[in-house]
């Protein structure tokens, strides 16, 4: 192998490392959204992803729904399904401890993925790409147009919510929750409909990831548990409730799938998320952003 052609594979496997990334930093947001809030990690968020997927199979291609009306009727879906979590699994808990909400995510995401299953099957699922097939060449890589919806999708989703938090009033009021939930109750600001919220939005962002990746990698009803995982390492990666970490986390832990599956052996891609997952855990817990201090109990 030439130094060229072995330069046009690293690039290729970068750029689709950066995809890849962008899905997981889609679902590390989410966990963060929820996790600032609420401090619980919804191991429900994988879930979110696979039905944005599937729902959007179901509105684009079985109903025959034109692409942005089947893209609306998907987030909305899919939003709802975070609320009726929030309501049903996370609500009627009394004195919860973080622990017993975890777990309640736990018993969402395996109710999920049974009712996922019964619905659609076992067959993976596949999604028109929304700009064709057709390969972009660039330095002897192939770049599929996709690619460049998933990367933009995660620019549009960052910008969004930088002015979601910074601009409005539900964001200020979610952040405040985030810092001290009873400060803010004491203010007049409704803790639980911030959770519903929080839950609201996180469910909106991975129903995003799922319609964005289905067209690359299909999508199939127990994805979403793999994909909690990749989602849940970027975020310790980045830092437990970092933003700017959860971005950096996700695109890391992609490249390092990509290089690794390349350059090593793709039958070991899962692994990768693993080890660095274990490692940043052994070696720096609060992660590249994040505090320290990354749990503490609350009672709402």
């Amino acid at each position: 192998m030439n130094d060229i052609t072995f330069a046009s594979q690293l690039l290729q496997y970068v750029i689709t490392g950066i995809t890849i990334g962008s899905i997981y930093a889609m679902v590390a947001i989410g966990f963060n959204i929820i996790y600032n809030v609420t401090d619980i990690i919804n191991f429900a968020q994988g879930e979110f992803v696979m039905l944005g997927g599937m729902m959007m199979v179901l509105f684009h291609v079985s109903l025959g729904l034109p692409i942005l009306l089947a893209f609306l009727f998907t987030i909305i879906s899919v939003t709802l399904v975070g609320v009726i979590v929030d309501r049903f699994a996370i609500r009627p808990i009394r004195q919860p401890s973080v622990l017993t909400l975890i777990i309640a995510t736990i018993a969402a995401s395996i109710l999920l993925k049974g009712m996922a299953m019964f619905a659609w099957g076992k067959d993976p699922l596949d999604l028109p790409a929304f700009s064709g097939r057709n390969p972009i060449r660039l330095l002897g890589a192939v770049i599929q147009p996709q690619y460049l919806w998933v990367i933009g999708f995660l620019g549009v989703t960052v910008l969004l919510l930088t002015f979601f938090f910074e601009r409005t009033i539900a964001g200020k009021a979610m952040r405040a929750c985030a810092d001290n939930p009873d400060a803010a109750s004491l203010v007049g600001i409704n803790v639980k409909k911030m959770i519903m919220l929080s839950f609201s939005l996180s469910a909106a962002i991975g129903a995003l990831a799922g319609i964005v990746i289905t067209p690359i990698s299909l999508m199939e009803y127990d994805r979403g548990a793999m994909l909690a995982i990749k989602g849940f390492s970027a975020v310790i990666l980045g830092g437990l409730g970092s933003f700017p970490g959860a971005i950096i986390g996700g695109l890391i832990i992609g490249i390092i799938e990509s290089l690794g599956a390349g350059l090593v052996s793709s039958g070991y891609k899962d692994a990768f998320a693993l080890i660095v997952l274990l490692a940043v855990l052994f070696f720096k817990p609060s992660g590249i952003l994040g505090n320290i201090e990354i749990s503490k109990i609350k009672r709402f």
